[in-house]
């Protein structure tokens, strides 16, 4: 049989950049999979002959729409909105919305691309997909958020449902804005079921999805440093971001024993010598940081601490270093310095933090790296429990549902070790995940055939 697959890797990522001109940061989160299934499906011609990846890397559709508000001063605005549905070979369509000056087609393909081998790791039934608008609802009032909400979601219900896409939060999209567009669906639909996730827990939320990325993230790490008979008590820990992700995982690592050493916003970061401490990490939820270079008001009240105005943390010397605040905030520079510090282990709290060339350095030197896809799944798994508690219209209590988050992210663990681990004894996290999420997709549009 003569295969239709490209002979090379470099051939296949320019078809992808060809069929996508611009689109920068698609086609790294393509390349980060596909270097590794390339070597993977090499010899299995099944996938080869079906296409698998290049139908992978085309998404099911994509779905651009224009989104008409009115502000508090009658001045009628006009943002772009989005839904990118990548993938649904093994469930219906699972990923947050992202409100964010910054957001494009390019991002959101990247985002329900990564997605979609992610749920595939959760064992959970989700395929992969992500959504929003370049709509920013910093300095906005209330009832502009309220009405711009219901405006998108008046075009974007036609294409969601519990079946088909059940989208969630993201960046500029917590309950707040959940909730006003639940409401909305609610009101065009006149159905009251499971469409969006991290809803409020009254109305059909689940306990835990707050602090699930973020204590998925530990407990990912954990098992890291488990299987190297390692522990986290004692460890220095460099984290980046101030929000919900970066301060549940502070939280969770200094429950678990380690050291603290930093937070940051998109102004420059905080450095505390001695430890950030559960009374402190109160302090920093308690702040709500609205603006850049807000943390700089924590030496104020902590002495021996300092703000670094317009830095990054990854210059301190530690032995975990955890980006949870944004794409390609690691360059191959802050991979060098990591390293020559005495860097053990990175693990990825945001989408995508770490350039990949960065990335391929941290694996060259052996260290333990937790690609996005398997360590910040934690907060899609428990989305994707939110899912079934309103399938059976109950509410599971909290010990079960941190029992059921540890024991998701001990089995993507477990399924990272198939495919990942090398012959001296390393553990190759990425080369792990992107091959079990791939298989599991994979296997499923093969049993469907030609769609």
């Amino acid at each position: 049989m003569t295969t239709n697959f490209p002979v090379s890797l470099d051939e296949f990522m320019a078809g992808v950049v060809r069929r996508n001109p611009g689109e920068l940061e698609f086609h790294q989160a393509v390349f980060e999979v596909v270097q590794d299934i390339f070597v993977f499906i090499r010899d299995k011609e099944i996938y080869h002959s079906a296409q698998i990846l290049r139908r992978l890397a085309e998404p099911d559709r994509v779905i651009s729409f224009r989104v008409c508000w009115e502000d508090d001063g009658g001045n009628i605005r006009v943002q772009r909105g989005y839904r990118v549905q990548n993938s649904n070979a093994i469930g219906p369509y699972k990923g947050g919305l992202r409100f964010h000056r910054s957001v494009n087609q390019s991002i959101l393909k990247f985002l329900a691309f990564e997605q979609t081998f992610k749920n595939s790791l959760t064992g959970l039934p989700m395929g992969g997909a992500k959504g929003g608008s370049d709509f920013n609802p910093k300095g906005k009032s209330e009832r502009e958020i309220m009405r711009f909400c219901q405006s998108f979601m008046t075009e974007l219900y036609r294409h969601i449902g519990e079946d088909t896409d059940v989208p969630a939060g993201d960046i500029g999209v917590g309950a707040r804005e959940i909730g006003y567009m639940f409401g909305q669906y609610k009101r065009i639909s006149n159905r009251y079921v499971g469409v969006l996730t991290g809803k409020g827990v009254d109305w059909g939320g689940s306990l835990v999805r707050t602090e699930a990325t973020g204590y998925g993230l530990l407990y990912f790490v954990e098992e890291m440093l488990k299987y190297r008979n390692e522990h986290l008590e004692g460890k220095r820990v460099v984290i980046s971001g101030a929000g919900n992700v970066a301060l549940h995982a502070a939280e969770k690592a200094i429950a678990l024993g380690a050291q603290v050493l930093t937070v940051s916003d998109s102004g420059g970061f905080l450095h505390d010598p001695v430890g950030i401490d559960s009374d402190k990490i109160k302090w920093l939820k308690a702040c709500k940081f609205l603006g850049d270079g807000d943390l700089a008001s924590y030496p104020t009240t902590f002495a021996g601490t300092a703000y670094y105005a317009e830095k990054r943390p990854w210059a301190i010397p530690c032995d975990i270093a955890l980006p949870c605040a944004t794409q390609n905030e690691i360059s191959l520079d802050d991979a060098r310095t990591l390293i020559a510090n005495g860097v053990s282990l990175v693990a990825e709290g945001a989408n995508m933090p770490t350039h990949n060339d960065a990335v391929h350095l941290f694996r060259d030197a052996k260290i333990l790296f937790g690609p996005a896809k398997a360590a910040n799944a934690g907060g899609v798994a428990v989305s994707g429990l939110e899912m079934s508690q309103n399938s059976q219209r109950l509410y599971w209590k909290e010990e079960q549902l941190h029992s059921l988050l540890r024991e998701v992210m001990q089995d993507i663990h477990s399924r990272c070790l198939r495919y990942g681990l090398q012959d001296d004894g390393h553990v190759d996290y990425s080369r792990g995940a992107n091959i079990a999420g791939f298989k599991k997709v994979a296997d499923a549009m093969l049993a469907f055939g030609v769609v």
